[in-house]
């Protein structure tokens, strides 16, 4: 591959941040367009280390690799093969395929990943002069591939990321019910808070919360302290990597003063909220306390509150859910010039918190639908 070389890419991201990650993407000078689950855009090799350091919403990044319409299996097979596979996988490259297929003619996924396999290992033992009856090793670097179908249209795609781009790397523990970084940074990335505000997290947990908004606040990229697949790929040259993480270190404002707290009652998930942020050296941007949310209160005139709670799903914690809901409400009530934002599965958080939210937006917390109320303060 050549440096300048263009890839058709995918950043997938969870429904309902799609529209954030298009955001991201364009404010990182990338022109891209807007899917159900993802957004497109065409880069170079830079694009792809780039957009995998900095995405603070998004999953993964994928190389769409060829895409056409299918219609039966020979089809498939024959178009498959066809794709350029020489110039993305190594002879002894390991290449599982994964695949989805919805509303298509070809319905049996895996039917679908099986022929895919067999077109690139028939591609890649006539380019290589590999004799049919000696299988191909495998025993060299990950290239995880996808085959998904939809409506008989055929997306062939490679993921450069490895493992989903919310394991940022610092999360050493975590509770019962933990909150993915990405979407952590997304549920900040939707409030109106500012580096030079108040930020608050009052169930703060492990200090998912707390730390994705740090990072955002001192400017640093969320993937700089974690590797990436491409990165083990002989056509992926070091030096681009090298370069971009040099790029995010000078970009980084590490004296940035901020007045981000997390507090929760579980004296051990402060302990642990503590140890997340040491870890990403974040444990002086952040002060975590162990304290009741009824106890919360502040003199502070303006500031954001971010909270997570639990939800109530399981047998017998509803009742404590919606008791919480109404502490915050009566807690928050006073603090008019205060936004507020708080994420939770029960719909009916309003007639508990006791008052309507501003604005409300839907969001999946992993499968779970959830909304996410915003009661914006008064300005003075």
């Amino acid at each position: 591959m050549k440096d300048n070389q263009r890839f058709d890419l995918i950043a997938t991201a969870a429904s309902g941040l799609e529209a954030l990650t298009g955001k991201e993407l364009r404010h990182l000078g990338i022109e891209c367009q807007v899917e159900n689950g993802r957004a497109r855009f065409q880069g170079t090799l830079e694009t792809i280390a780039q957009t995998n350091l900095w995405l603070r919403t998004a999953d993964r990044i994928k190389i769409v690799v060829g895409e056409f319409d299918a219609y039966s299996f020979d089809e498939l097979f024959e178009k498959v093969k066809a794709l350029p596979w020489e110039e993305y996988l190594p002879l002894d490259a390991a290449f599982p395929v994964a695949g989805k297929s919805i509303k298509s003619k070809l319905y049996s996924t895996p039917d679908c990943q099986a022929i895919t396999k067999k077109a690139i290992v028939e591609r890649m033992r006539s380019y290589y002069h590999r004799p049919q009856n000696v299988p191909l090793t495998e025993t060299g670097a990950l290239y995880k591939l996808e085959v998904i179908l939809r409506k008989d249209h055929v997306m062939i795609l490679l993921d450069t990321t490895g493992e989903s781009l919310f394991k940022r790397g610092y999360r050493l523990e975590k509770g019962g019910a933990p909150l993915k970084e990405n979407m952590a940074a997304a549920l900040v990335m939707l409030t109106n808070w500012r580096k030079d505000k108040p930020f608050i997290d009052p169930v703060c947990g492990s200090g998912t919360l707390c730390i994705e908004a740090a990072l955002i606040g001192h400017q640093m990229a969320p993937g700089f302290n974690r590797s990436f697949a491409c990165e083990q790929w002989e056509w992926m040259p070091s030096d681009v990597f090298e370069r971009v993480r040099n790029e995010a270190e000078t970009t980084a404002d590490y004296d940035a003063k901020l007045d981000i707290t997390g507090f929760d009652i579980n004296g051990e998930m402060v302990d642990i909220a503590r140890a997340n942020a040491d870890e990403i050296g974040l444990g002086d941007s952040i002060t975590f306390k162990q304290q009741a949310l009824k106890d919360f209160k502040t003199e502070k005139e303006h500031g954001v509150i971010v909270a997570n709670p639990p939800y109530g799903e399981r047998l017998g914690e509803e009742n404590s859910a919606q008791k919480l809901y109404e502490e915050m409400g009566t807690v928050f009530k006073p603090l008019t010039t205060w936004s507020k934002y708080i994420l939770t599965s029960d719909l009916a958080f309003e007639d508990y918190y006791g008052q309507k939210a501003t604005k409300k937006r839907k969001l999946y917390n992993g499968s779970l639908r959830t909304d996410y109320f915003q009661y914006w303060g008064k300005r003075k």
